[in-house]
């Protein structure tokens, strides 16, 4: 029993293996002999098959496992053997026998090992810091997105304005020809909401119900429709109906809609202030993490293992189908683009490389009271947070994300406390994005 180990490339390894023939015929009669000391078969008394039809029903089986077992012995101990990182798994193949002939089996495993990580220098690296004191402009303007999202419709006869809810009839086409996409019947949207193309939204203000308006949409080059991305096409829409927001009234339904069980307006701002306090925390610490993250990819080398890169695309896939069927949409009728699928996953694959050497050569690992404090922070949303705290807590598995998070924050504090800080002063709005808008 030999094998040799050999590189054929930064990463890559090749592990060739010959196995004596004798030794393992020997093992698959060893094995071959207990099982029929056991094996019940129509017939024959039970332990009493003959061998040989043993060996014809389950001779292949046998060898296959004996053959698999053998080389996955080898190749553990070649890789403690040369303190060797494995990352994915091995591919094992027959090769063409050697010199000596069929007295041996030629098997090769072909695998990589995880590669040098070479970190940047963050010290050069500038790093914006969002800055954002939360005030009473702030909490008002909030309690307005949530009055808003709780409007009432209520039909009109006039023009429609933006926020108003429209249902309309439209169809487009391209070169005077109709295209997927580019038809709907009845559609209802929010103007201003985002849902369609602003050039499309902003075309429908002013029109009047069973008004109908033509009108040219350019769409991005980077629009997600491919067919389209980067042409112009001719719309024709018919406003139906035209509906118009009407706000609740800010006053104690309003506070117990929100969750204020006594409706004390005074208590649902404290509630208010709080929440926007939470997020915008969780907001600027999300783009300080971004920018952390993106410096590391930019800065950093290493060769990625492909075979870590085949699995991520594997769990992305299986992710993204998982939510296009809570979705309702079959994931046949969606195929996901193979091409986006292996850069994102090359990205997470080499962000998890860095992250991991970043923590090992800084001592970033997590301490039992930072995951604690995680939960705690988190639990504080809910009504009985010990509760939560105490679920979380009875099973290891649950506090992974948590643990997983404070890595990420040890990360961004040590690349905070060495890159070059700037502040810049932001408002509620930016911060959120289109949520606050």
């Amino acid at each position: 029993m030999q094998a040799n180990l050999e590189a054929i490339g930064n990463i890559e390894r090749r592990l060739t293996i010959s196995l004596p023939a004798e030794d393992i015929d020997s093992e698959i009669s060893t094995r071959l002999r207990k099982l029929a000391q056991t094996m019940k078969m129509h017939g024959f008394r039970p332990g009493k098959v003959p061998l040989k039809v043993v060996a014809q029903q389950y001779g292949s089986q046998v060898r296959q496992e004996v053959l698999a077992d053998k080389l996955q012995k080898i190749f553990g101990e070649a890789v403690r053997d040369n303190n060797l990182r494995v990352a994915g798994y091995p591919k094992f193949e027959a090769r063409p026998a050697g010199a000596e002939g069929v007295n041996h089996l030629e098997y090769s495993a072909t695998f990589e090992i995880y590669p040098e990580v070479k970190l940047g220098d963050l010290a050069g690296v500038t790093i914006e810091r969002p800055a954002l004191a939360v005030a009473d402009a702030e909490v008002d303007r909030t309690i307005e997105v949530l009055r808003k999202q709780r409007a009432t419709y209520h039909t009109i006869e006039r023009a429609a304005q933006k926020d108003d809810l429209v249902t309309i009839d439209f169809h487009g086409e391209i070169d005077g020809q109709a295209f997927q996409g580019g038809d709907g019947k009845g559609v209802r949207i929010v103007l201003g909401s985002g849902r369609m193309l602003p050039e499309f939204e902003n075309a429908v203000l002013g029109v009047l119900p069973n008004e109908t308006r033509s009108f040219d949409l350019s769409y991005p080059a980077d629009y997600h429709g491919k067919d389209v991305a980067g042409k112009t096409a001719r719309f024709s829409v018919t406003v139906n109906t035209v509906d118009e927001p009407r706000l609740p009234p800010l006053d104690a339904e309003f506070a117990k809609s929100l969750g204020i069980t006594d409706g004390d307006l005074d208590k649902m701002r404290s509630e208010v202030r709080t929440n926007v306090e939470r997020e915008v925390e969780a907001r600027i610490r999300s783009r300080l993490k971004d920018q952390v993250f993106q410096a590391l990819l930019d800065r950093s080398s290493l060769d990625v293992p492909q075979s870590l890169v085949e699995l991520e695309m594997r769990n992305l896939a299986q992710a993204a189908q998982r939510d296009l069927e809570a979705r309702g949409v079959k994931a046949k009728d969606m195929p996901l683009p193979a091409d986006i699928l292996r850069s994102q996953a090359e990205r997470r694959v080499r962000l998890g490389l860095i992250l991991g050497e970043v923590v090992r050569a800084h001592s970033l690992q997590v301490k039992p009271e930072q995951v604690r404090a995680a939960v705690e922070h988190h639990a504080k949303s809910f009504e009985q947070p010990q509760e939560v705290v105490k679920w979380y807590y009875s099973s290891p598995e649950r506090l992974q994300e948590f643990e997983s998070a404070a890595i990420e924050r040890n990360v961004v504090d040590w690349a905070v406390s060495v890159a070059r800080i700037e502040t810049k002063v932001t408002a509620l709005e930016e911060l959120m994005g289109k949520a606050n808008a």
